[in-house]
């Protein structure tokens, strides 16, 4: 009886350490993702400002998201496991300033953040909490100063300047150290403006690495515009 009982015992460990490997290989990288305020609020659904105010013109943070070599993507995988604001309520004036939300009508994020975690944090809860996906793309953001790495090489937001493909994806290339997959959106004018930008990182989100597969994002054409929000409008100041 004691030899069945150790084999079950162990039976039984082997199956958990199984299903937590299986787990912890849903995916093999993430995506990191900034998007340009100025650019999301041109878009066709225009923008409305957080309840916070108009935003810093800086790029903002989209989500951290796991995808696999293949292209696929793993999504909303723990519904059980539901976003709790109280277990990032020191970090919300860090988040609201990084990570605020422009969609209409004005809120004060809770719901952008809410929906990043829902679709893309729980799918990575064998490297980190909620707490710990937030605090991870935060120290992203802080290592990746993308607006740095433009205006270091003299890409500057402005209207109705345009710059090639190739210059923006140079600079932050060299400002990061791996090249980015920049997304595009359309204005009402047909210009490609500097939508997105989404850089590749590690399985434990710590370090950026060259992109194993880019995304099947918006292209871009080679004139691309770089906007200044200090010219752009949300819905709630028309």
């Amino acid at each position: 009886m004691k030899l069945n009982g150790r084999a079950l015992l162990i039976s039984f460990l082997v199956t958990q350490s199984v299903a937590i490997l299986t787990f912890a290989k849903d995916f093999d990288f993430f995506y990191f993702v900034q998007q340009w305020p100025a650019a999301y609020c041109d878009s066709r659904r225009g923008c409305c400002y957080p309840k916070t105010g108009k935003p810093a013109e800086d790029f903002s943070i989209h989500g951290l998201w796991p995808n696999n070599l293949d292209g696929s993507y793993p999504s909303n995988c723990d519904p059980s496991n539901r976003f709790d604001g109280s277990k990032v309520s020191d970090l919300k004036s860090v988040l609201q300033e990084h990570w605020p939300t422009l969609t209409c009508p004005s809120g004060d994020s809770l719901k952008f953040w809410r929906h990043e975690w829902k679709k893309h944090g729980t799918c990575a809860e064998s490297i980190f909490d909620e707490r710990g996906y937030f605090e991870a793309a935060l120290s992203l953001k802080k290592k990746a100063n993308l607006l740095h790495a433009l205006e270091v090489a003299g890409i500057r937001p402005a209207d109705g300047i345009f710059y090639t493909l190739a210059q923006i994806k140079d600079a932050i290339t060299k400002g990061v150290g791996y090249a980015p997959f920049i997304e595009c959106n359309v204005d009402s004018s047909g210009y490609h403006q500097l939508y997105q930008v989404y850089q590749c990182v590690d399985a434990s989100a710590s370090n950026f690495i060259e992109c194993p597969v880019f995304p099947h994002g918006r292209p871009c054409g080679d004139q691309v515009e770089f906007p200044s929000l200090s010219s752009a409008s949300s819905r709630d100041e028309l």
